[in-house]
Order: C-alpha cells, then structure tokens, then sequence
C-alpha cells in the first residue's frame, strides 16, 4: 500500500526504473525474436503477420515504454538532490504521471493477448495503420495505449520545468545547475511542446479507426501524409528528449571521475539550448522521399546538419574534460567514455543520411537502423547504463560490484557493434528494413548471422547487469554519503540513500559544483541556508492510482465500443458506452474528490530529527 500510495520522488523514481526495467525487458525479448528470425536467409521460425508485430511493438515500447520511464526515474531521483530541494513541485501529480504512463504501458501490450498486437510499425504511418489494412485491434491499442502513456510523460515535463524554475536552494542561479539538471530542464521544455503533436496525432487515427472519421483517408479527401508530419514533428525532438538526459548523464560522470571541471560549462548549456530548437526544425529530413519537391529537401538537409554543430561542441568539451585529468575507468566511467565514440559513429551516419540525395539510396534500408540504433542504444542505453552504476549507491545506499559491472560493459558494448556496425554494409549493399526474410546468395547471408550473435551478447550483458543488482540488494545498506570520494554537486552532501526530506536544512550553493567548491575550501558539508525547522511534508493518496485505472478502463471501453460480441450483456456495456463512460466518471470523480478535500499534509518537528540522530 505503501508504493501505491506514496508521492515522494525517490519511491516514485523506483516505481519508474521497475516499470521501465519490466517494459526494456519486454522488448529486448521481441528484438532478439526478431534475430532470430533473420539469423539466416528463409528462415520460418516466424510468419510474416507476427514479425510485423514484433517490429512494431519493439520499436514502440523500447522507445515510449523502456527508456523513457528509466530517464524519468533518474530525472525524478536526482533534480530535487541537485537543486537543493526537498521534493518536486506537485507531488500528487508526480504520482499521477507514473501511474498513467504504466497503464498505459499495460494497455499496449495487452494486444499481445486480446486479439494481436500493432503491425502497422512503430511509426504507424497511415494508410497501413487505417482500419482498412489493420484490422484487428491491435493499431487501436496503440494509439490509445500511448495516448494514455504519453499523457504520464507530458505530467512529468511540467512538473519537472515548475520544479527547477521555481525551488532551486539559495544562491543555485541556472548558471550553477549540474548539467543533468539543466539537460532535464530543456528536455522537459522539449516533451512540452512535442507531446501535444503526437497526442494529436493519435486522437485524428483514433476518430479514423474507431468513429470513422477521413482525416487520413485519400477517399474521404484526407491525407496521408499529414500523419508523416504530425508524427517527425513529435518523433523527432522525442529523439533529443531520450538523448539529451543522456549528455546530461555523460557531463556528470566525466568530470566526476577526471577530478576536473567539465570543461566550457557554459558552452554545454548552450549547446543543449541550440540542441533543442534545432532538434523541433528538421523533421521532414524523414521524408525526404516523400516528394516535398527540392526547396524544402535542401531547407531541412541544411538544418539537419546544423545539429552537428552543437553535438560537436558538447563531444569535444567532454574529450578536454578528461584531458590532464587523473582519469579512474570505474564501471559508470566506462559507459561515459564508450558513449563518445560510439555516439559520435551515430552522428556521423546522421549527417550522411541529412543530405537528400544520398538519404533516397539509404531510405528504408539496414543502413537506417544501424544509424538509429547507434543514436539510441550506443547514446541513449549506455548513458543509462553510466548513470544507473553512478547513481545507484545514491538511490539504494547499495555499491553496485565493480567486477560485474565491467563485465556488463564489456559484453554490451561488443555485442552492441557486432550487432549494428555490421547493419550499415547490409543496407548499403541493399538490404530493406521490415522484412521478415530474404533469399540466400545475396551478401546478407553471414552479416545477418553476426548481427544476431551480438544481440545475444547484448543480452547477456542486460542479465549480467541483473545478477548485479539482485547480489547488491542483499548486502547491507551502508555506504558513505560521497561513496565515490569525488563528487561535484549537492546530491552527494546527504545521507544514501536519502531521507525522506532530503535535505534538514536547505543548503546554500556559492558557486558552480557547490560541494567540490566546499571541499576546496576545506569543509565537510555545505553551510545551510536557514536554522532547522519543521519540514513539511505531502500526505499519500491513492487517487493517482484509480484516476489512471480509470482513464485504463475508459480507453478500452472506447476501442472496443464498434465491436460485435457474441455475449449480449458485453454487447450492452461496450457498444452503449458504459464502459468508456464508468472509466471517465472514476477519473472525473477522483478530480473532483482531489479538488473538494483539502489535503494539508503534515510536519517532521525539528525533535523528531534529532531523535533520528541528524
């Protein structure tokens, strides 16, 4: 009862690395069904209707389900400990967020059991996804599955722009944010404007399917097309927003374990700035053969490879980091130090597929998805990875072992480029994605059988990283505050894992990286910022929890409103709308339960501290 009512950051940061672990796992397993299948030429482990799914629910829930969730669960752990806060700025709404993104999750992946799973792939592009060729539920458990997900992720943002604007401690001007936070800043900017598009975007394909509505619909005087542009105006910042945290990730553990300032600090931030309104300027350059026409093929190739640009600033200023300092390969440093080269190969392959020319020989070919896997999983996971190992004493009070989590870098990072380094030759020598097998002579043949053997090494560097954590969770919790000897910012100045109040008195920040600033003064802690006080602290509510099952439960009224059952009493409760409408009237309830009570919440008194012996 504990974890399904609390609103405390940190709980709901494990609620989010579960939710997100359980979801990366689910995929993982749908990418390694899809190796394999291509492992060899003709192949018919699986029939072409399943791998159709498999890529789609795979792209899907890496994407909305799997690394989303574990970059919120970091932003959530961390941005209170590293502005000098005691917790979000809505708590109740954090919840909020949390629940309605895992049921969401839930609902998207009950296709697999409730009569198929999308096959429209993950980008879902119309008329494919249209109920004319998608006829099973599948595409409607998607677009109101994510709809649902995509409403938690667009809570998180808000919270986390009103926290970091609104409750950083004293003296903390955004000048003197880490560059996580400041990373999570702009990418909480980024979900508030990208994730209203996609929302959209998938309200449209729902009237489509589900009311029959023409948006889309060539016959009807729709558009198909519009779906492309709707979605890369969403899809394409979403690819910042995953990798942004990442960089933010990256500029911490470097520093860390150089015992050097990052190097141009304020180059990074701006940098990240530009990033981000670049990123929301170049999303045609997936539709370059689409038939745009030549001016707005060269605008958005031009704008494509601006990005570069700041990328490039961000890769150099983290090489000078390391330059001179007195660099310790620890397990989260690896991860770092992997990320550059293998980041920068995907940014590389960006810059070939940015120019319009080249991009209509390597558009829908093996070259894509090893450039956007070398993005995702060679920038996003290791980044991850890198700050899970980082963070985790902090979280759990718990040191991950060193000795395992070598070995896990080790067995991703080579199964990670025999898996895709291979995929660019196979798309140049002209293998298309999407396909569930392929004649033998023709090239693919050894390539593809690589391809799979690192994907299971790949693997195995995941269970590894598992049997880390299960082995961890058993030692005693007992490491020191600073645990890695050289910590910069202020999460490191109180206990691990912390209390629930995070900070007994709100610190007063003198400069960039507060606490280094203190240790290089010679002090042991920072100075506080007030005398010790009551603390107050928000009350758990189970409403967060029944409003998402609500909105669960009025979402699969509406899909399945048109449907003809045999069983008369489902017909009357689906095809009436009652369903849909007992889902609404939950949530509406508990908003307005929510809006009538007023919750208080209550005090830890300055004794109850010093009982504790703080």
């Amino acid at each position: 009862m504990d974890w399904l009512t609390t609103v405390d950051h940190k709980k709901i940061a494990i609620l989010y690395l579960l939710g997100g672990g359980l979801f990366f796992g689910i995929g993982g397993i749908e990418a390694l069904l899809i190796r394999l299948q291509l492992i060899k030429p003709m192949n018919d482990m699986l029939d072409a209707q399943t791998f159709n799914e498999l890529i789609t629910m795979h792209g899907t829930t890496m994407i909305f389900l799997g690394v989303m969730p574990i970059v919120f669960a970091l932003m959530n752990a961390l941005i209170p400990l590293q502005i000098g806060a005691r917790d979000v700025a809505f708590p109740f709404l954090n919840a909020l967020g949390f629940w309605t993104f895992l049921f969401g999750g839930i609902l998207l992946n009950l296709s697999w059991v409730m009569g198929g799973a999308p096959d429209a792939g993950w980008t879902a592009y119309t008329p494919l996804s249209s109920s004319m060729y998608s006829e099973t539920h599948g595409v409607d458990f998607y677009t109101v599955g994510l709809q649902i997900a995509g409403l938690g992720t667009l809570i998180g943002g808000l919270n986390f722009l009103a926290t970091i604007i609104t409750m950083r401690a004293p003296g903390m001007s955004f000048m003197r944010m880490p560059m996580f936070t400041w990373t999570s800043f702009v990418t909480s900017a980024m979900i508030l404007f990208a994730f209203p598009a996609i929302t959209v975007g998938l309200v449209l394909l729902t009237f489509d399917r589900i009311l029959g509505a023409n948006f889309f619909d060539v016959a009807g005087g729709g558009n198909p097309v519009l779906w492309q542009h709707i979605f890369w105006i969403f899809g394409h910042p979403e690819v910042y927003i995953l990798i942004l945290p990442a960089f933010g990730v990256i500029s911490e553990v470097i520093p860390t374990f150089s015992r050097k300032r990052l190097f141009g600090y304020s180059s990074m931030v701006f940098a990240t700035i530009l990033i981000a309104f670049l990123g929301f300027m170049v999303w045609a350059h997936h539709m370059f053969t689409t038939g745009l026409g030549p001016v707005a093929n060269a605008l958005f190739s031009i704008s494509t490879m601006l990005i570069a640009v700041p990328t490039g600033i961000k890769i150099f200023n983290w090489l000078f980091t390391m330059w001179g300092g007195q660099v310790s390969f620890t397990t989260p440093n690896l991860f770092a130090v992997g990320f550059i080269p293998t980041f920068t190969m995907g940014g590389v392959t960006g810059v070939m597929l940015a120019s319009a020319p080249a991009d209509f020989q390597f558009h829908d070919t093996y070259f894509v998805v090893a450039h956007f896997h070398y993005v995702i999983v060679g920038g996003m996971v290791f980044g991850l990875f890198a700050g899970l190992h980082y963070w985790w004493p902090k979280m759990f009070g718990r040191m991950l072992s060193e000795p395992l989590g070598k070995w896990t870098f080790w067995t991703f990072a080579i199964g990670f480029h025999m898996t895709f380094f291979v995929q660019h030759f196979l798309g140049l020598i002209g293998m298309q994605r999407r396909i569930v097998t392929y004649l033998p002579n023709q090239g693919f043949d050894t390539m593809n059988l690589i391809s799979t053997v690192g994907a299971f090494l790949m693997g195995v560097g995941v269970i590894i990283f598992l049997v880390n954590i299960i082995r961890t969770s058993m030692k005693p919790i007992g490491v020191a505050n600073d645990p890695w000897g050289d910590g910069r910012t202020l999460e490191w100045t109180i206990p691990s894992p912390p209390p629930e109040y995070n900070f007994k008195q709100i610190p007063l920040v003198r400069g960039i990286d507060a606490y280094w600033k203190e240790k290089m003064a010679g002090n042991t802690e920072m100075a506080p910022s007030e005398p010790v006080g009551p603390i107050h602290m928000p009350s758990p509510t189970i409403l967060p929890f029944i409003m998402s099952l609500g909105i669960f439960i009025a979402g699969l009224g509406l899909m399945f409103s048109g449907e003809e059952f045999s069983n008369s009493f489902m017909s009357l409760i689906f095809n009436n709308w009652i369903v849909c409408g007992l889902g609404l009237l939950i949530t509406f309830g508990c908003m307005l339960l929510r809006s009538l009570y007023d919750d208080h919440g209550w005090h830890i008194e300055p004794e109850e501290l010093e009982e504790e012996g703080v």
